[in-house]
């Protein structure tokens, strides 16, 4: 049974509405696609026609996107982010009974660039182990924040001095290349490794003050042959791409932790580079340190994916296949 729910907005300025519905509407067109409602606007009143699961979705979603027009522009990308946020599930079914647990405020981060949230009910527990443990471990498919929120976290453990440094480490591995092969110095040989995690680093600190900051040793981004007998104290580790580590260079990477440091691995298990019958560091860590206090498991499923629809239903056909 459909119900209709209007929504109403005091003191709506023309721009603040242009920028909520988008050109030509789009972005209201894209919430009633994706929530299979009929949205009608007029100046500051919106009325929302759906079933009642998805006309409460579609009235938190509406309310969120409003209260970020005061400061920031309104694209596809953010509308999308906002659905995910509030309830979409794997089987395209929304349940107002996750609404709130998957937009949690309370593990959200201020980077000099942006605010970070946690999108979803896995992104706001890694968030939250990463607080509280020494050693987190977030594990799942590619698009599930893993990455960017660890890189997130180090920054803001750095601003509040609860740590010195922040280094950033991944294992030179790639299908079909080996690091000899290419062209230049070292240290043109090892950037394109390394280069999301740049990537993270200038979309919240920007470009002027990783650099700044790189230059004084308070980031460092290094492949994981580097870190073989230092002893890192008060510093903020992240080791990415981990499933592309032997059982050795995860062991080695874990015994680098010192005094005052946090470390957080993150990985996909589904995507390994390493050769033909060398087993995976982090299948072998999560393995045996499971049981230990103090050390973390976050586990990300295709529905925890935050980039294009199509990247979740890739996942789940590759899913599908090799499961059959």
């Amino acid at each position: 049974m459909n119900i209709t729910q209007e929504i109403i907005f005091d003191s709506f300025s023309n721009k603040r509405l242009a920028n909520l519905c988008g050109q030509f509407d789009e972005n209201l067109r894209h919430i009633e696609n994706q929530l299979k409602i009929n949205i009608l606007s007029h100046a500051n009143s919106f009325k929302v026609t759906g079933n009642k699961e998805t006309v409460s979705i579609a009235n938190k979603v509406i309310q969120s996107l409003y209260g970020l027009t005061l400061n920031q522009n309104i694209d596809f990308e953010q509308v999308h982010i906002i659905l995910q946020e509030y309830g979409m599930q794997e089987d395209d079914k929304f349940s107002s009974d996750n609404i709130e647990d998957s937009y949690n405020h309370d593990n959200q981060i201020q980077t000099p660039k942006k605010l970070i949230r946690p999108r979803g009910r896995n992104q706001n527990t890694y968030l939250a182990a990463i607080q509280q443990d020494d050693l987190s471990f977030g594990i799942g498919p590619a698009g599930t924040g893993k990455t960017y929120l660890a890189v997130a976290s180090a920054i803001q453990a750095l601003e509040n001095d609860e740590v010195r440094r922040i280094i950033l480490v991944r294992p030179a591995v790639e299908a079909g290349e080996n690091l000899g092969f290419l062209p230049g110095d070292l240290s043109q040989k090892v950037d394109p490794y390394l280069r999301p995690m740049y990537d993270a680093l200038y979309d919240m600190l920007g470009s002027n003050q990783v650099t700044k900051l790189i230059e004084q040793n308070l980031i460092e981004v290094a492949p994981l042959a580097f870190m073989r007998g230092r002893s890192l104290n008060e510093s903020f580790l992240i080791l990415d791409e981990a499933q592309n580590t032997t059982i050795q260079q995860m062991k080695m990477f874990l015994t680098r932790i010192g005094f005052g440091s946090r470390a957080v691995v993150t990985g996909d298990i589904t995507q390994i580079d390493l050769p033909k019958g060398q087993k995976s560091g982090l299948i072998h860590c999560a393995q045996i340190l499971k049981q230990i206090d103090k050390i973390s498991f976050t586990y990300f499923l295709p529905q925890d994916v935050v980039r294009h629809d199509l990247v979740k239903l890739i996942i789940k056909a590759y899913e599908s296949e090799n499961s059959n």
